[in-house]
């Protein structure tokens, strides 16, 4: 069969950007008409792409009608505190930043398969007050592709009366990062990045001491030229699983001794490279292994 001619290959790949510049359009409305629908709204901002995006959305449909909210505690690493505060500013959102008392709560502590549950549940308690004083809900920046995972605590949200805006928009992360881009948010292609805790081995203890060595060791590998990193502990803390971006190990391999300083530096005995790299959600191969 002949080529086509460029003429019609050039209107084909002009339709097709038409149209998806069309579908982000349709997203945009989508969200902002959900939004709409609220008389007030207390955002759980986080700084990532979702929460900033949805903070964005708020602030514009309603104004100071919209509060952005920041957990602070030791699973917030103070770089994510830092960029989340950076934004806000640079948007003019009113937003505030509270501390949660997780770390106090022994069943996050223990790091269970519901330690997200308690997280989540320590966070309601601190916007609650402020919810209820604004006559506003509490906003999660949920999207679709967050509802197939392991998540405890979208259970903490309903049993709240939380909303998701953005699983209500019908908005997967693809169509945030992509209205992000539209409405030129810097945040449109920021990795994720989720609270510290994530990373401890479930069963091992979360604590404060566990949490700033892996914010440390991250923190390294980023200047060693991996933004995207991982560092999961294990062994109750001693041990370090490194995982970058499949591309990238080579490169970490030939770093080895560099990136073991810098993982041994921020308080671990042992560091090792993962060889399957990074995948979001890799602790989760561990829940089958819990006590039922």
């Amino acid at each position: 069969m002949a080529d086509r001619p460029a003429s019609e290959r050039e209107k084909t790949a002009d339709a097709g950007r038409e149209s998806a510049a069309g579908a982000v359009s349709d997203a945009v409305d989508r969200l902002m008409a959900r939004l709409r629908r609220e008389d007030a709204v207390v955002v759980a901002y986080s700084g990532g792409a979702d929460s900033a995006l949805l903070a964005f959305a708020a602030a514009r449909v309603l104004g100071r009608r919209a509060l952005a909210v920041t957990a602070v505690s030791p699973s917030l690493a103070a770089s994510e505190r830092a960029t989340a505060r950076d934004f806000a500013r640079a948007h003019g959102l009113a937003h505030l930043e509270v501390c949660t008392d997780e770390a106090d709560r022994p069943e996050y502590a223990a790091n269970g398969a519901d330690r997200c549950y308690h997280c989540k549940s320590a966070l309601f308690d601190a916007l609650t007050p402020l919810a209820a004083a604004m006559g506003a809900r509490i906003a999660l920046g949920t999207n679709l592709d967050d509802l197939g995972d392991h998540r405890p605590g979208q259970r903490a949200a309903a049993e709240r009366g939380a909303i998701a805006p953005l699983v209500e928009a019908g908005l997967t992360k693809a169509d945030v990062r992509a209205v992000s881009r539209k409405l030129g948010l810097v945040t449109a292609d920021k990795p994720a990045a989720p609270c510290l805790a994530s990373r401890v081995s479930y069963g091992d203890p979360v604590t404060p001491e566990v949490l700033r060595r892996i914010e440390t060791a991250e923190g390294a590998l980023r200047e060693l030229g991996f933004p995207v990193c991982r560092v999961r502990a294990h062994a109750g803390g001693t041990l370090a699983r490194v995982e970058v971006p499949h591309t990238e190990i080579p490169r970490a391999c030939e770093l080895r001794e560099r990136v073991d300083a810098a993982v041994r530096g921020a308080g671990f005995t042992f560091c090792s490279l993962d060889l399957s790299g990074f995948a979001s959600g890799r602790l989760n191969a561990l829940l089958p292994l819990l006590p039922s």
